[in-house]
């Protein structure tokens, strides 16, 4: 279960500007000048509601979606203190009778799309922020060529996804530290301009923003989009609630980043209103001269720490969705012994890191970038407003109303995110969406591949009795040693234990059926570990449960099992595997495209004996011919 509990508070707060708030942290870098560029701002023709009305608008965007939506209400809509996607998923399930057949099959389908959606933030995240913070050597040699800021970039980017395999621990200590810097000076820099022309008060009041809207047409709609660029960064606030707890979350966010987001955006506006030429970078125009160098190192920094909390999560997302079941088995290296949550996953960085790489290079700037951006995020954070909505209505049991206002208030600020972002979809707004949908086909297929698969290998499952009575009449030939056959289901025997006998004609003296499964909880408690039935004497069935978010300890857990019933000798447990060749000739309803996409998927995918870091001198895989 997640640690917060027995931690110090402010302490995980610190830690927690670093992981958590470095995303929506380093939006000053790029998310007004967005703002005021593409609702066409021209200084010295338009008035200060041209400058207000955004700020006004990503100041209650700030507020209502992070203060209230996630920090206020989504903070307690949690699965054993977990946030995120599979949470809500896992929060739904938690009472059987909270949906019914086809509103699950919605929220599954719902929860699936939001998490693909995850992974195109995660490919844009750190290309916007390394670019967006690069771009400040602009300021000293304004005549530096674009390519060469695109290949320092690419230079960054790729060093960040070289060291991923060295693990995070030694540099996230000083996560805290340089963030508490980043905010400080993001809050000294706006209140210097800000009390230059402290006027600018006044666009904190709701009535700027809404006059905006109303009274700039398209240009409205397009700046939601832009204001969306201020608060992406809400849904790794929500899925990272397990690391760090609610209330060290609510300390850093109102005592700290709040303030400084706010102020930083005042003097951003204070500065275009007094000196217009600042539009073409406001953020960086705010740093006094001396101290431009010191700050372009601090916002690479800040940049490279917000793409770190983004690429770790896109890992423990994806561990989760593995052990869920919606996708393939892939390689997990546990980068630190004593915290099991660092993980390192060498496909998924790799895939990452060739997608940041090619999105700087195709885009080139920030701007351009800022275009492609927010699309996911905005539709991400509708599907949590309505998967809250099903939360609140259904696990909390509030009134229609009550859970229907708040949801409607924010589904509208974010159906404004989503049109907007729509305006700019050739402008590369379709890429993000475009990762999602090809994930979801990838989720969606391996989850029905498996789903026929199972099917598969159950027509030919032989009840476990069948071989108890062969064993009793000792028709089988036993050797010494104790054989574990891996089974996908906890009943009948596994395919791998009738091959084995078809081929061996022998058996050892201790047979173990072991079936490792997950929960649709996040954690399941140790004495809940484990279930051991015993079909004869040294004939055993095991059955290991693990929540979604906890890696699996598979030996271990396995000989403590055993230990209960029997002496275990760790060296001379050998593991059996099937191997699956799997053919698209069978009766298995889905399009030939999806089967072969599954297969191509299983051949991807680790045997379980490998994924569950089992001794590979004690595994033994077997191959077998199915049709799907």
């Amino acid at each position: 279960m997640s640690e917060h509990k027995n931690s110090n508070s402010w302490t995980l707060a610190l830690v927690a500007l670093g992981v958590v708030f470095g995303d929506i942290g380093t939006s000053p870098l790029y998310a007004l000048r967005e703002c005021l560029t593409h609702a066409g701002y021209v200084p010295g023709r338009d008035g200060v509601d041209m400058i207000y009305g955004p700020i006004s608008l990503m100041f209650w965007s700030l507020t209502l979606m992070v203060s209230v939506k996630y920090l206020g209400l989504l903070s307690h809509a949690t699965a054993q203190g977990e946030g995120g996607m599979f949470a809500l998923l896992s929060l739904l399930r938690s009472q059987k009778e909270a949906l019914t057949p086809k509103s699950t099959a919605f929220v599954v389908l719902v929860v699936l799309f939001g998490a693909a959606l995850l992974y195109g933030d995660g490919m844009i995240t750190p290309a916007i922020s390394v670019l967006s913070a690069v771009e400040g050597i602009k300021q000293i040699s304004a005549g530096l060529p674009q390519h060469v800021i695109v290949y320092i970039s690419v230079a960054i980017i790729f060093g960040l996804f070289m060291v991923q395999k060295h693990g995070t621990a030694r540099i996230g200590v000083a996560f805290g530290p340089i963030m508490i810097l980043w905010f400080s000076a993001l809050a000294g820099m706006g209140f210097y301009r800000y009390i230059q022309h402290p006027e600018v008060i006044a666009a904190l009041s709701p009535h700027w923003g809404l006059y905006y809207l109303m009274h700039h047409g398209s240009h409205g709609i397009v700046i939601m989009g832009m204001v969306l660029l201020a608060v992406t960064g809400c849904e790794a606030l929500y899925a990272d609630i397990g690391h760090f707890g609610a209330k060290p979350l609510k300390r850093a966010w109102f005592i700290l980043v709040y303030p400084s987001l706010i102020l930083n955006y005042l003097g951003q506006g204070a500065l275009v209103i007094s000196d217009p030429a600042a539009l073409e970078h406001p953020f960086f125009r705010l740093v006094p001269q001396p101290l431009l160098v010191p700050m372009i190192i601090l916002a690479t920094a800040a940049t490279i720490i917000a793409s770190q909390a983004m690429i770790t999560g896109v890992y423990s997302l994806t561990q989760q969705a593995v052990q869920l079941g919606y996708l393939p088995r892939l390689k997990i290296i546990h980068t630190n012994p004593d915290v099991r949550g660092q993980i390192y996953m060498p496909q998924v960085n790799f895939l990452l890191m060739v997608a940041c790489i090619a999105l700087v290079i195709g885009f080139e700037t920030s701007s351009n970038l800022a275009s492609a951006y927010g699309l996911s995020v905005s539709m991400e954070m509708f599907l949590t407003s309505v998967l809250f909505y099903f939360v609140a209505r259904r696990i909390w049991g509030w009134s229609f109303w009550k859970a229907f206002l708040p949801v409607l208030v924010f589904t509208c600020i974010e159906l404004g995110y989503v049109s907007g972002s729509l305006i700019k979809f050739m402008q590369g707004a379709w890429f993000p969406l475009a990762v999602a949908a090809c994930i979801w086909v990838i989720m969606k297929t391996w989850t029905d591949g498996r789903a026929i698969l199972f099917q598969a290998m159950q027509r030919g499952r032989l009840p476990v009795v069948h071989l108890v009575d062969e064993i009793k009449r000792d028709r089988i030939i036993r050797v010494p040693g104790t054989a574990v056959f891996m089974s996908a289901s906890a009943d009948g025997l596994p395919l791998a234990l009738l091959h084995h006998l078809k081929h061996n004609k022998a058996l050892h003296k201790q047979v173990v059926l072991l079936s490792v499964k997950f929960a649709d909880v996040p954690y399941v408690c140790k004495e809940s570990r484990h279930e051991i039935s015993e079909y004869h004497e040294e004939f055993y069935r095991v059955v290991l449960l693990y929540g979604f978010a906890e890696p699996p300890d598979v030996f271990n857990d396995l000989c403590a099992a055993l230990s209960e019933k029997t002496k275990v000798k760790r060296n001379g447990i050998t593991f059996y595997q099937s191997r699956e060749v799997l053919l698209t000739n069978g009766p298995g309803k889905m399009a030939a495209w999806r089967k072969k996409l599954f297969v191509t998927l299983s051949r991807m995918s680790r045997p379980a004996t490998g994924y569950f870091d089992l001794p590979p001198r004690q595994v033994i895989e077997l191959g077998i011919q199915l049709e799907v």
